[in-house]
């Protein structure tokens, strides 16, 4: 069967799209999937539905405060969201929102603070030189990237609430959402089950909210991210493996850091940029079950997630995530996925 963009649509009534973080990062909803079996959980009960050895492996990448805001020379105003720093360390990856496209060349002054020298364009993105090491320009002057689907601007709560607990590492412009719902309470849960953790690093660009916009998936494209892979994680792969544990990936960031790794041959420790395009037909070589939360129509993470759980498994799931008015997106609730060709009767759900 030959997949089309259509295949990946569903009507999702606004109102469940998430505006806000709930009080308590661990008292979302877990919807557990386990082919067309489905079970209404809570997030805090995960401890119950792994088993001691499992391997719980997250993305540590940290939001950047992202978002800029200034005035072009001819004093137009813009708006910069940083995609990603480039080897200089002065340069980045930049999209850039005028009235009036910027030319190579000019200047943007940007939060009454300093000024970038337009470089010029590649792709979508513009390449921008700050005068200062960008990333801590970026990091002093600039504003959390909220997804564009949350209608207001960032409050000084999502400075916390928008970071995982274990966020470390300075790169991305959107968080790994499935991360949001850990707090110390839960790992140290997880923890007293016998569960192990371990950590790779994706940072997140701003592609990751762009729907596909081809009907043929074949000829979309994803935006280019950059991924590291410890030694401590694939030892603590290779050690659960041994131990009958599964790898639970928490993100699809983390899935795609795991499975581009292991893209050409046995999982090995390094890093890499990848634009690895997920989608029904992928053969998943490391990952047993995945921690996610709901995504966007068209999109690619839900291409990857059907690929994951199986597309009609995905399909009835969404139903009943709507139905049971289960909250949507980055400040959403959750959902478990078992492998669609891993499936194991004794599975809890």
């Amino acid at each position: 069967m030959t997949l089309t963009l259509d295949d990946f649509d569903y009507a999702l009534p606004p109102e469940l799209i998430a505006q806000a973080p709930l009080p308590e990062r661990s008292a979302s909803r877990l919807l557990a999937v386990r082919g067309m079996a489905l079970a209404d959980r809570r997030f805090a009960e995960l401890p119950d539905l792994l088993a001691p050895g499992d391997l719980l492996v997250m993305n540590d990448t940290r939001v950047l405060h992202a978002r800029l805001r200034g005035r072009k020379a001819s004093g137009g105003q813009v708006e910069v969201l940083v995609e990603r720093p480039l080897a200089d360390e002065r340069e980045v990856l930049a999209q850039v929102r005028a009235s009036k496209s910027p030319q190579a060349g000019s200047t943007l002054h940007l939060e009454e603070a300093f000024d970038v020298e337009v470089l010029g364009r590649e792709g979508e993105f513009y390449k921008l030189r700050f005068p200062e090491p960008a990333q801590a320009l970026v990091e002093r002057h600039g504003r959390l990237p909220l997804p564009p689907y949350i209608e207001r601007a960032a409050a000084d709560a999502d400075e916390a609430r928008y970071q995982t607990v274990f966020a470390r590492e300075k790169g991305s412009v959107a968080a790994p959402t499935a991360g949001l719902h850990f707090d110390d309470a839960l790992l140290a849960l997880l923890a007293a089950r016998g569960v192990v953790t371990a950590h790779v690093t994706l940072h997140v660009g701003a592609g990751t909210f762009q729907p596909v916009r081809v009907q043929n998936l074949a000829e979309h494209r994803m935006h280019v991210e950059r991924w590291q892979l410890p030694q401590a994680t694939v030892d603590a792969i290779a050690a659960a493996r041994a131990r009958g544990g599964r790898v639970v990936a928490v993100g699809t960031t983390t899935l795609r850091t795991l499975e581009s790794a292991a893209l050409a041959g046995p999982l090995a420790a390094g890093s890499g940029d990848t634009d690895l395009f997920i989608t029904p037909g992928f053969d998943f070589r490391v990952v047993d079950r995945l921690i996610t939360n709901f995504h966007l129509p068209k999109s690619t993470l839900l291409m990857l997630v059907s690929a994951f759980g199986g597309l009609e498994p995905l399909r009835a799931a969404y139903r009943h995530a709507i139905a049971q008015r289960y909250r949507f997106f980055s400040y959403g609730d959750a959902m478990l996925l078992d492998r669609a060709d891993l499936i194991r009767d004794d599975d809890a759900i």
